[in-house]
């Protein structure tokens, strides 16, 4: 029977598999530590190895000499960069998008506060999307939908994880002069499993259903590093670093396995461009950090120029070179903690709530701290 991968390291859980295979022969599985992964139901499958083909790890796409452009970015309307996690330039493109009367593809949140990729298609729905999520998303049915759209000419924003954006290029076969793809510069992914057990921990904590939680909140000026949620329509805020599923995550304890070997951490992407925060903004350009956020833009392809060319009226920016924006993800993949077998070994057996008190002895405040100031 085939298998999709023989390591977890193999499987990024893009999803693509799933919704390439016409006999509907793949289900993603929940395992131990949380993640999702592609299951084949032999009794369905009929070998077309087209599942094989669209898998970004197994799949390397083609090497091209690009001249790549590097830009620092804030969005000028202020209300446009506060809402943003960065400096406001994914709002700004999917705008463009809506006045061609297409449609944009995020990450959001459910009923339930599950992560999932979302259809968009007005400002008003905008909200939704536009601010991080470090959790990752489920991509079910959106590989099928973005092609629909396509194929009925309409205009498409894709906005995701490098590897998303690498399984729906691979999804597609061909490309399309309407759709635009955008992948983020990705610390790495955590598990959706612990995710959920961490907003059932704070609801029966608080007392309520939660609503909403962000974890890039501007209200303090800071860059970002404050993190903010409702539960029983009351909200809570503290440091983005307290916050005990961030550090979790911060500490590399809750990362897909993928994640600490993803081909993704560099500059080369097949993406039409890629977005994130600019790190080091401070030493390369000091008078614009008012921590209020500055995005990373790296434009890869003619497409992307030629879109930069009509957004960039509504951009404050600057050119920079590829020695100004290497921040770590974009030279190599993510470490794992030293702990995190320890970690994920107990998450298996031990109540959540002694998870979270377990985390506190393995991941070091003081180790974080050093990392949060690299």
């Amino acid at each position: 029977m085939k298998k999709l991968y023989a390591k977890k390291e193999e499987c990024c859980g893009c999803g693509a598999c799933l919704d390439i295979c016409s006999k509907d022969a793949i289900r993603m599985v929940v395992d131990r530590e949380g993640f999702r992964y592609p299951k084949i139901d032999k009794n369905l499958c009929i070998d077309c190895g087209r599942c094989e083909e669209v898998c970004p790890v197994k799949k390397k796409g083609a090497e091209k000499e690009l001249h790549r452009q590097y830009f620092g970015v804030q969005a000028k309307e202020e209300k446009v960069r506060y809402a943003s996690s960065s400096g406001g330039m994914f709002p700004v493109l999917a705008e463009y998008v809506f006045r061609q009367q297409g449609v944009v593809y995020g990450a959001a949140y459910d009923k339930n506060m599950r992560v999932v990729h979302r259809e968009i298609h007005n400002r008003e729905e905008l909200d939704a999307v536009k601010r991080t999520k470090y959790v990752q998303s489920s991509m079910k049915g959106i590989y099928r939908r973005i092609e629909a759209r396509l194929k009925e000419e309409q205009w498409v924003l894709f906005c995701g994880t490098p590897c998303q954006a690498e399984g729906l290029r691979l999804y597609l076969k061909k490309p399309y002069p309407k759709l635009i793809t955008v992948d983020l510069v990705c610390y790495g992914v955590p598990s959706p499993g612990i995710w959920g057990d961490y907003v059932k921990y704070l609801e029966g904590k608080h007392g309520g259903k939660m609503t909403d939680f962000s974890f890039r909140d501007k209200r303090m000026r800071d860059s970002g590093h404050t993190c903010a949620y409702v539960v029983g329509g009351k909200e809570y805020s503290g440091s983005l670093y307290a916050d005990a599923y961030c550090r979790m995550y911060f500490t590399n304890h809750i990362l897909r396995p993928s994640c600490h070997q993803c081909r993704f951490c560099t500059v080369e992407r097949s993406s039409d461009l890629t977005i994130g925060d600019f790190w080091g903004i401070e030493k390369v350009k000091p008078e614009i950090d008012d921590g209020m956020g500055t995005s990373l833009v790296i434009l890869h392809t003619d497409k992307a120029k030629e879109i930069w060319k009509a957004v960039q009226e509504e951009l404050s920016w600057f050119e920079c070179g590829e020695k100004d924006v290497l921040q770590p993800r974009l030279s190599g993949p993510t470490e794992s903690a030293k702990s995190r077998g320890i970690f994920m070994g107990f998450y298996r057996v031990l109540p959540f709530s002694q998870i979270l008190r377990l985390h506190q002895v393995l991941g070091s405040g003081r180790a974080l701290l050093k990392k949060i100031k690299k």
